[in-house]
């Protein structure tokens, strides 16, 4: 079993797939540690496509649990039991999704990321968006996971997704200003917040400044909550319409141990069932009525509502 992890672009991957091929035996497993590419597109160089997966680890790699284990197309069942045995070795806890941009995590964390940026930009405080979401229970709000995971890396798996699935997952343009500054997060010292010696400070004034954002606390808590989490939740319930996770319960351990999904709130599917199909549905298409198609309900939500289903039995 080989492993890759080096930076996020599709040629790159595959020049170093062609290395790793003439390098090892035809029974060797390659796995790319890619956070957005389709497995299958990156298997599209391999002369042994069926001996390619995907194995996404979270950052910190050492603290993190979670391992996603991505089956391409032309994947063999051999190789994926190889990533998942070695996976559980490692201690991870581990679950099989569909290839698809994104793959599970990353697919429904992009508009709950992508909705705080819509959140900031519209006049909410990035203290305020990040506080509600730590006592709604998340272990760091939205803004703050942005500075820790790099502005850069956001933004070029916000792009993968963006030209994947279209409208409703662009992210607003308004952040690559951040970008182009070489305001990266607390990599680069400086991002959405300011950082000193490595620890963090009070929001960046000049963050604000080079969106174009002021700061009039115009929305209510409530909805900010809502904006947020409902997002979510809809992205959850259109991915396992699509066969993403193999059953509800994988997609509930994935958004728990790889963003940290509020334990207590039972991942978004267990949540979604809680609050109802219906609920959330009519608060989705009022939201799209104020804020555009984005927040349109997905037809599993729709289905549901109108058959009175869950996703738990």
């Amino acid at each position: 079993l080989v492993i890759e992890a080096v930076f996020e672009d599709v040629g790159v991957k595959q020049q170093v797939l062609k290395e790793v091929e003439a390098a090892t035996r035809d029974s060797s497993v390659f796995a790319s540690n890619t956070s957005t590419i389709p497995i299958t597109r990156i298997a599209e160089a391999a002369h042994r496509p069926g001996q390619v997966i995907g194995m996404h680890f979270f950052s910190p790699v050492a603290r993190m649990p979670l391992l996603e284990v991505i089956a391409g197309a032309r994947s063999a069942p051999a190789a994926v039991s190889t990533a998942v045995a070695f996976g559980r070795r490692l201690g991870k806890t581990v679950i099989v999704v569909k290839d698809s941009p994104g793959f599970w995590v990353n697919r429904i964390l992009a508009p709950y990321m992508n909705e705080a940026a819509h959140l900031l930009l519209q006049g909410v405080a990035m203290e305020e968006i990040d506080r509600l979401m730590a006592q709604w229970g998340f272990p760091v709000g939205p803004i703050t996971l942005l500075d820790e995971v790099g502005l850069d890396i956001a933004a070029k798996a916000a792009g993968v997704l963006h030209a994947a699935f279209g409208e409703r997952l662009a992210p607003p343009p308004a952040l690559d200003a951040l970008v182009k500054a070489g305001r990266l997060g607390r990599k680069a010292g400086k991002g959405f917040y300011k950082y000193a010696k490595g620890k963090k400070g009070g929001p960046d004034p000049a963050a604000y400044h080079l969106l174009g954002a002021h700061p009039n606390g115009g929305v209510r808590p409530a909805e900010i909550i809502q904006r947020l989490t409902l997002v979510m939740l809809n992205e959850a319930a259109r991915a396992v319409g699509e066969g993403v996770v193999r059953v509800p319960r994988d997609g509930d351990i994935g958004a728990v141990f790889g963003i940290g999904f509020p334990p207590f709130r039972g991942g978004p599917l267990r949540h979604a069932d809680d609050l109802g199909a219906g609920r959330i549905a009519a608060e989705l298409e009022r939201l799209a009525g104020q804020y555009g198609t984005r927040f349109a309900p997905c037809e599993v939500l729709q289905e549901q509502a109108s058959r009175n289903t869950r996703f738990y039995s």
